[in-house]
């Protein structure tokens, strides 16, 4: 497995992964840039800098996320919420099969591995509101605000 650390506006990136993908971006508060990038990550490495320079709305590098069958079901199903788009825990949870698993999904959602990529930030509360992100508000809110279509108006 090998791991790379870049810049980011939300702070220093971890990229894991192998041969396999990607299996884990998450959002450091501090830690160094890698000096070099693993051939393995170079193109999510990439793709990922092209999104936060807003020049990519969508990734095709492969990803390897480790979890349950259920986790893997409604991470699959956050691939499906398009850029600049929301969509509530509840809605997610009828897009599974299940309005009652909603604490489930959010759980799910919460323990999602490829932050940014599997956009489990444009989950949001039922009224629209800001609720839950492992990395913080500021960052759901900053992430929602960068992908929003209308950059003249605040997204929140």
């Amino acid at each position: 497995m090998e791991t790379a650390f870049i810049q980011s506006p939300l702070g220093i990136t971890k990229i894991r992964g192998d041969e396999n993908g990607i299996s884990e971006i998450s959002i450091l508060n501090e830690g160094d840039v890698s000096k070099k990038i693993p051939k393995q990550l170079q193109e999510g490495v990439s793709q990922l800098q092209e999104y936060f320079e807003g020049k990519r709305i969508r990734f095709d590098f492969k990803i390897n996320p480790e979890g349950t069958d259920f986790q893997q079901k409604v991470w699959r199903e956050l691939l499906n919420i398009p850029y600049g788009k929301t969509m509530s825990y509840l809605d997610l949870s009828k897009k599974i099969g299940d309005a009652k698993a909603i604490r489930a999904v959010a759980s799910a959602n919460g323990r999602n591995p490829i932050w940014i990529v599997i956009p489990c930030h444009r989950v949001v509360g039922t009224d629209g509101s800001l609720t839950g992100y492992a990395g913080g508000l500021w960052r759901k809110k900053w992430l929602l605000e960068h992908e929003y279509p209308s950059k003249q108006q605040s997204f929140f």
